[in-house]
């Protein structure tokens, strides 16, 4: 086999045979192929796309390249949720011990952000002494005794994604779904979860800025998880808007602890019952149809089995089972729970952005405010940047709301004054106020299972 013939069947718009796939993952994996022609198969797919069966094929062989992580030794069924990542999501912080607390173990892996999109691992650093990096056998045990733990990523996993992320990255081949879509699911099937939820955003300050872009990469993921043997379903949700009130990595965990204490932004704590929900589900019916299980406007559900979830989830909050089991992983990871109780130190320099004029916010341009998070110092452009933990925004007002003249919109957070005027100048024009109320918009846009595809927000009004 030649990798000259990969490209060109590829080109020609003929599809790779699963053997041809393995030939590529591994070949480029272990340096026998160079850079320039995997180049030029991934500009192919770019350009062509993959079917379903390529695309599995694709995902199977990149899981394959690493260590597979074996779960069996953790009793009962594990669910794992991945994020396409969006500006002030702190959801894993939150659903995983609430579902942790109704009994779920929960044995998850993340990443680092890079860019304005927050990785969890960056947010659990803030909190000293708490480590990410666990041998294995600490790891499961951890899960086995306290029923969650969250690390980085292992530097053995999906070896084959790392290398070919770095090259989509400097070829204009990252917006490929197929890519995508191989790419996330790689690391799910690798990480050892029986069962997957996606939480898959749509909006100005996701990946995926179109509705009907990230429903296509929804079902696209959704298809891989079950021909894989997972369980997988996935939420379409609204990142037209920053979720929650707080942007940057401290801030997020504060936000996400008095959200576990039933203190949290309804939006957030809307979206993070729902998600909980659909875990819990998953991991009492890893394969029943669940199609029909339908999320209505703003979290109201019909069917026993979700509003049975729906309960579980919320008493969970209510009986401070949830923050109980946040606090005793922080503790089991080396963790300073003081933080999470008497809060976290502020930065030194924390400035508002004031409103230009009366009247409501009918827009709020959210990829601008993960670039200012970013230049107050809460992000990294590149993987060796170092973090201000204690940087990013606190929202004040957002879509929908009544503002006047001179009222706080947000307050800036960093502990570098040269940072701030950058981050100001990233917010002049990111608020749009107008004399009328928005419409309202779903925090859940679609629900992508086995069975179909159901959508609740025909557009998003960008």
């Amino acid at each position: 086999m030649r990798m000259y013939d990969v490209i060109s069947h590829k080109k020609s718009g003929i599809p790779l045979t699963n053997e041809e796939i393995r030939y590529f993952v591994d070949g480029f994996t272990r340096g026998d192929i160079p850079d320039y022609q995997a180049s030029a198969l991934l500009m192919a797919i770019t350009l062509n796309g993959m079917d379903e069966r390529e695309t599995v094929a694709l995902t199977e062989s990149m899981a394959k390249s690493g260590d597979m992580v074996d779960l069996s030794s953790i009793p009962g069924v594990k669910v794992d949720k991945h994020s396409t990542g969006g500006v002030g999501d702190k959801t894993s912080l939150i659903i995983g011990p609430i579902v942790a607390s109704c009994g779920i173990p929960v044995a998850k892996m993340s990443g680092r952000a890079l860019g304005y999109s927050g990785g969890t691992i960056d947010k659990l650093e803030s909190i000293p002494g708490y480590k990410t990096a666990l041998e294995p056998d600490n790891f499961f045990s951890i899960v086995r005794v306290i029923g969650i733990s969250i690390i980085s990523q292992s530097g053995d996993i999906t070896p084959a994604d790392k290398k070919l992320y770095a090259l989509r990255d400097v070829t204009a081949t990252v917006e490929s779904i197929p890519l995508i879509a191989s790419s996330i699911m790689s690391k799910k099937i690798a990480a050892g979860s029986d069962a997957i939820l996606l939480d898959v955003k749509a909006g100005g300050g996701a990946f995926m800025k179109s509705l009907d872009d990230s429903i296509a990469l929804a079902e696209a993921m959704v298809s891989i998880g079950f021909r894989s043997g997972r369980s997988t379903m996935a939420l379409v949700t609204n990142m037209d808007v920053p979720l929650g009130n707080a942007i940057g990595n401290s801030l997020e965990v504060a936000e996400a602890v008095e959200t576990l204490r039933g203190n949290g932004p309804g939006d957030l704590t809307d979206l993070c019952i729902v998600l909980s929900s659909y875990m819990l589900l998953l991991a009492s019916a890893s394969q029943v149809d669940i199609a029909k299980r339908t999320v209505f406007n703003e979290g109201f559900i019909k069917d026993s089995a979700l509003q049975d979830a729906v309960s579980h989830a919320k008493n969970s909050i209510t009986s401070g089972r949830a923050f109980d089991k946040l606090c005793c992983m922080v503790e089991a990871q080396g963790g300073d729970v003081s933080v999470l109780l008497n809060g976290f130190p502020k930065s030194s320099i924390i400035s508002p952005i004031m409103a230009s004029k009366s009247g409501f916010i009918s827009r709020m341009d959210t990829e601008a405010f993960g670039l200012a998070s970013l230049a107050l110092g809460a992000g990294r452009t590149h993987y060796d940047d170092s973090i201000d933990y204690s940087a990013g925004i606190l929202l004040n007002k957002k879509t929908g709301d009544c503002v006047a003249e001179g009222d706080a919109l947000a307050f800036l957070h960093t502990s570098d004054e040269k940072r701030l005027s950058e981050a100001e100048h990233i917010l002049s024009d990111a608020y749009i106020i107008g004399g009328n109320p928005p419409p309202a918009v779903n925090s859940v846009l679609a629900i992508v299972s086995k069975s179909g595809t159901e959508i609740f927000q025909p557009s998003l009004g960008m």
